[in-house]
């Protein structure tokens, strides 16, 4: 079914969107959508795929799904608890459903209905959520800061979370062919990708090293993916050589590789965007103690705060994830090896 006419909170929310999108905040034209471009391919090519969206389409790019399979494409208004019940029934059945809003709205509003109807009897349900960690101007209610921690706790989920738009395609077809529940963790792209760009695959579970150096390994998601490229360019202009990976999967952690690396570097550092506490580092951290590996370490993140509304680049800049905190944690880092 197509979108269904708007109340005034629909209204309200979906008017939001525009003013938390990130391309919005850099005043950038209109964003690719190279999520959605690719839920289109794979409903092209499996009819078990099928389309959930809780009054946000343009922001989750799923429009393009609704006006290319109107009859595969379920709008549930403001009303994700439910949407997740849907999605859950419509796994039983024998559907491929991918389950769209923002990620907190995803994860910390629908918490018990992911956990009762999806995670404990394990349906094949696709949660893709949009706005992580700092990326928006509309401020606490909509930064999803504790989603990876939420959604890692819960067993049989798996968590990925791509570098940006050039893994987006990937990780849309590791989640559809991947047997079982998948919280995906999606930032909009906010201009067309550079042509000398290469797209980047993505195999669940499977860490992947984006440049190698003996000094210190910077283990990092998401958007912090390219920051940490960039703090190892720093880095190295300093004589500190950095091996930067790029963690697209949370759940399950590629155990064997962080610890190889971290064996090799003198240091560690972990980079996300989401709180200290129970996401990316906490999972390298419980990684290394469990394999009994010993490493200098330092986690870049938010540090156990509510943040407030403002620009991306600001609130990197105040909560400490932009690229001169991950140079400074490396250093720090390498002073207590």
């Amino acid at each position: 079914m197509s979108d269904a006419p708007q109340s005034d909170a629909t209204k309200t929310e979906s008017t939001e969107l525009h003013l938390g999108d990130f391309t919005a905040e850099r005043g950038t034209g209109p964003a690719p959508k190279y999520y959605g471009e690719a839920l289109v391919e794979l409903g092209q090519e499996r009819e078990d795929i099928v389309c959930l969206c809780a009054d946000l389409s343009p922001g989750t790019e799923t429009d393009l799904f609704r006006d290319r399979f109107p009859e595969r494409f379920v709008m549930t208004g403001i009303a994700e608890a439910n949407m997740v019940g849907v999605a859950s029934g419509m796994a039983r059945m024998g559907d491929t459903p991918f389950v769209h809003s923002f990620c907190v709205f995803l994860t910390r509003r629908v918490y018990d209905q992911v956990a009762m109807q999806v995670a404990y009897p394990k349906t094949n349900v696709k949660l893709v959520g949009f706005l992580p960690g700092l990326t928006t101007l509309l401020g606490v209610s909509h930064q999803a800061i504790d989603d990876i921690a939420l959604i890692r706790a819960l067993p049989n989920m798996t968590v990925i979370e791509p570098s940006g738009p050039e893994q987006m395609a990937s990780a849309a077809r590791a989640a559809a062919e991947h047997d079982g529940p998948v919280y995906l963790r999606l930032l909009r792209a906010s201009a067309e990708l550079p042509p000398d760009v290469p797209l980047r695959g993505l195999e669940i579970g499977k860490a992947q090293v984006v440049r190698s150096g003996g000094d210190v390994a910077i283990f990092a998601s998401g958007l912090m993916v390219a920051n940490a490229e960039a703090a190892a360019d720093q880095l190295a202009s300093t004589g500190i050589e950095a091996t930067v990976v790029n963690v697209h999967t949370i759940k399950p952690l590629d155990s064997e590789l962080i610890c190889q690396l971290a064996e090799q570097c003198r240091a560690v550092v972990t980079a996300e965007n989401h709180s200290v506490i129970g996401g990316l580092g906490d999972a390298v951290s419980h990684a290394l103690q469990t394999h009994n590996v010993h490493a200098s370490m330092q986690r870049v993140g938010v540090n156990d705060t509510f943040a407030e509304g403002a620009s991306t680049p600001y609130l990197f800049n105040k909560y400490g994830l932009d690229t001169q905190h991950i140079v400074a944690a490396a250093t720090d880092a390498l002073s207590k090896a």
